[in-house]
């Protein structure tokens, strides 16, 4: 398996992937999955941002995992909400593509790093956990989806070391 950088040309594989997790769970809170034009779009929508993915030998998409921003407002530009998903769970692909992807934030200058996790999930939790997120809190009956409210647990992980300013972002 090789992780690298997203590219447009990824969309419909990252859509395909992505698909299951928006009609059969509750993992997404989509009920319509995106097309492959819609993923690119989402790709493009904020190119400071890393979007990796995991490649098989064959070139097939093993996974995908990207950043996002956290909020929208200036004070909140070093933080980012991460999300990873992964055709056949349990493979190491989703440790592999999150370890990444928290490298690349890390390097891009950002100091936090956030995962919403619908509830449960025992297996999002463990690689979080494994990966060094603490659980800061829960938002109960956040989301209504496929006849019942779901709770979305929050992880926190510090990205850089210390309490002082922040440097600039890359």
């Amino acid at each position: 398996m090789n992780v690298r950088s997203a590219r447009e040309t990824d969309a419909a594989a990252i859509a395909a992937i992505y698909a299951p997790y928006v009609t059969g769970s509750s993992a997404s809170f989509e009920t319509e999955p995106p097309d492959a034009a819609e993923m690119a779009a989402r790709l493009a929508a904020h190119p400071t941002m890393p979007w990796l993915v995991a490649v098989a030998a064959d070139d097939a998409l093993l996974g995908y995992a990207y950043a996002s921003p956290h909020r929208a407002r200036a004070g909140y530009r070093w933080s980012v909400e991460t999300s990873v998903y992964v055709a056949e769970p349990g493979r190491g692909t989703g440790a592999a593509l999150t370890s990444a992807l928290l490298q690349a934030c890390a390097s891009a200058g950002f100091e936090s790093a956030y995962a919403g996790i619908a509830l449960p999930s025992d297996a999002s939790v463990a690689l979080h956990e494994r990966l060094g997120f603490t659980q800061i809190g829960v938002f109960p009956r956040v989301g209504f989806k496929d006849g019942r409210w779901i709770d979305v647990g929050w992880w926190y992980r510090p990205l850089a070391p210390g309490d002082g300013a922040p440097g600039d972002r890359r």
